[in-house]
């Protein structure tokens, strides 16, 4: 057991935090959502109904979507184009899709290669691209849902206010819709950028998201 805790230790700090943080963001929407409910004269919801209600999905959902589209564009960019000094970029001289021999696919696959990596063809093509489409389908289907429920949460409000709904396609192309998007995209593609260029000049001792602090600043894919 402790040597699976050490080994797995990242991905299971970052599973608590995730837990944590949603407890807590469920818990703090709940009291605001009541809060409004309240200065409007309106009848407070339980818990257990915020927690399946579209005001929470669509808090939590916009989120998630903007989270996997930065990781989508991250993914696929980083193939072909670079950043010259930063750990986050390929080699300068390796951008692009690389050979099979640099990829170790086919018949440069090793004894402990992924047998996915070995089989050619159909199988290999999809599993050398099986990350992007991973983090495509989940960007896909988050913000699917974040639409479905944004639309409900939104017509919600329009009936407080004794106004007409509005169908799903309106919704789409409705600034509420695209406020709650961009909002997260902007943040998003800042962070990112911000991580590759200052990674170039900024050190971490010891992160493999830094170079070596004694690197060059024009070292280019290198990591501590």
């Amino acid at each position: 057991m402790r040597r699976f805790l050490k080994e797995n230790s990242l991905s299971l700090a970052f599973g608590a935090l995730f837990l944590a943080s949603l407890a807590g963001q469920a818990v703090a929407g709940w009291h605001q959502l009541n809060d409004e409910l309240f200065a409007e004269g309106l009848h407070q919801m339980s818990l257990g109904a915020y927690l399946t209600s579209s005001s929470f999905a669509v808090d939590v959902t916009e989120n998630w979507q903007s989270e996997y589209l930065q990781f989508l564009l991250y993914v696929m960019l980083t193939v072909w184009l670079v950043q010259r000094g930063s750990p986050e970029s390929k080699p300068l001289e390796d951008a692009g899709q690389e050979s099979d021999e640099k990829q170790k696919v086919g018949a440069y696959a090793r004894p402990d290669s992924p047998k996915m990596a070995r089989a050619g063809g159909l199988r290999t093509a999809f599993y050398s691209r099986s990350l992007g489409i991973t983090m495509g389908t989940i960007f896909l289907l988050s913000w699917l849902v974040q639409s479905v429920a944004g639309w409900a949460s939104y017509n919600e409000t329009r009936l407080q206010q004794l106004r007409d709904p509005i169908t799903w396609g309106s919704y789409l192309i409705h600034s509420d819709f695209w406020a709650r998007t961009l909002q997260n995209w902007q943040s998003e593609f800042l962070a990112v950028g911000s991580m590759a260029v200052l990674a170039i000049y900024l050190r971490q001792r010891g992160s493999p998201e830094s170079k070596p602090v004694g690197s060059s600043h024009d070292a280019t894919g290198v990591e501590g």
